[in-house]
């Protein structure tokens, strides 16, 4: 899992309350387990056309927006079913971190563990950074995992709250098998001590 610790990119506005995530990443494209190519599929049915050409309205197809890595959006965003494919388009699309005043449980649990930072803000700091996203390609926002800041393109800077466990995470680029493979030299100990105690084993 690649590192978060500081990015500045474009972020997108995406206004909508309760994005559930067959939204995000309809079901048809599920059949999969691979975590790559799922980018294109990304809101696939808010973002084309039903011939398959590009809705221009859709704010990730505008020209501004084309290379987003910060996504701001309503509350309550992830929720429906608990698929792990919607975290995956967003970080194949390039998104690494989404802004909104709430998300479901399980969603949230698996943008960490798949090195993308969900940040929840109150409504009113969701007011001023959707606001900065709605200025197209002056749309710049830095997000600062260690200082946990968010600065706007003017120069104004909001905090928030992350567990500092999942910063941790997060910062030194971890999920669970990175977790485990910490414990690795101990593993090796238990394992060579049960080999001895259990060598019928």
């Amino acid at each position: 899992m690649d590192k978060f610790d500081t990015l500045t990119g474009v972020a997108a506005p995406l206004p909508i309350i309760n994005i559930d995530t067959d939204m995000i990443i309809p079901k048809q494209y599920l059949k999969t387990i691979k975590r790559t190519g799922l980018g294109t599929a990304l809101f696939s049915e808010m973002r084309y056309n039903e011939d398959g050409s590009d809705n221009p309205d859709f704010v990730l197809n505008k020209p501004a927006y084309k290379g987003a890595s910060v996504l701001v959006t309503g509350e309550n965003f992830g929720c429906g079913s608990s698929r792990e494919h919607a975290p995956w388009a967003l970080l194949d699309f390039g998104i690494r971190c989404v802004i909104a005043t709430s998300f479901a449980d399980i969603f949230y649990n698996n943008c960490f563990k798949n090195g993308i930072l969900p940040i929840k803000v109150s409504p009113e700091i969701l007011e001023k950074l959707m606001d900065d996203a709605s200025r197209g390609s002056n749309s710049t926002l830095t997000v600062d995992l260690v200082t946990q800041t968010i600065k706007g393109p003017d120069g104004g800077e909001v905090s928030f709250e992350i567990d500092p466990f999942r910063k941790h995470c997060l910062l030194n680029g971890l999920d669970d098998i990175g977790l485990t493979m910490e414990k690795a030299p101990k593993i090796d100990v238990y394992e060579s001590k049960a080999a001895e105690n259990r060598p019928w084993a």
